[in-house]
C-alpha cells in the first residue's frame, strides 16, 4: 500500500528535489501531477485543512496570473481564493506532500524529512549541488 502521495510540478526544482528526498527513503509515492490532474474542490479544502494554514500560504506567486487577477487584495474570502486555485491550479504552490505523519507544503525541501515516515537511505545533493543528507543518511548542518 502507498501512503504517500506528492502533489507534483516536474517542471519545479523544489519538486522534483522532494520527490527524490521520498524515492531516497526507499518509497515509491502516489505521483498527482497537479497542473495536469488538479484536485477537485473537496481534495484541495482536505489538504489546506490537514496543512493547518491559511489559503493565502498555498497560493504562489512567481510565475502565475497572481497579480493579474489581483489576489493580494483582502477583498478575497477563502472560498474565492479557492475558487481561484482551482480555475488556475499553477496558483497552487507546491509540493504538497501527503503523509501518515502530516501533510506539508515542503518548501523548501527539506521540509519533506520530518514528515516522511522512514530514513534516508543515504547521501542527497539537490539539483543545485547543496548537500542536505551525509552518507550516513543523516541531515547536513546547515551553517
Amino acid at each position: 500500500m502507498n501512503d504517500i502521495t506528492i502533489y507534483h510540478n516536474p517542471a519545479c526544482g523544489t519538486s522534483r528535489n522532494v520527490l527524490a528526498l521520498i524515492r531516497n527513503t526507499g518509497d515509491e509515492p502516489t505521483v498527482v501531477e497537479y497542473l495536469k490532474t488538479p484536485p477537485d474542490r473537496a481534495t484541495l479544502t482536505r489538504l489546506l485543512a490537514a496543512m493547518g494554514v491559511p489559503v493565502r500560504e498555498v497560493l504562489r506567486q512567481k510565475g502565475t496570473p497572481y497579480d493579474e487577477l489581483g489576489l493580494g487584495d483582502a477583498k478575497w474570502s477563502d472560498e474565492q481564493l479557492i475558487d481561484f486555485m482551482l480555475q488556475h491550479p499553477i496558483l497552487i504552490n507546491r509540493p504538497i506532500v501527503v503523509t501518515p505523519l502530516a501533510t506539508r507544503l515542503c518548501r523548501p525541501s527539506e521540509a519533506v524529512l520530518d514528515i516522511l515516515p522512514r530514513p534516508q537511505h543515504g547521501a542527497f545533493t539537490k539539483e543545485d549541488g547543496e548537500a542536505v543528507i551525509d552518507a550516513k543518511g543523516q541531515r547536513v548542518a546547515k551553517p
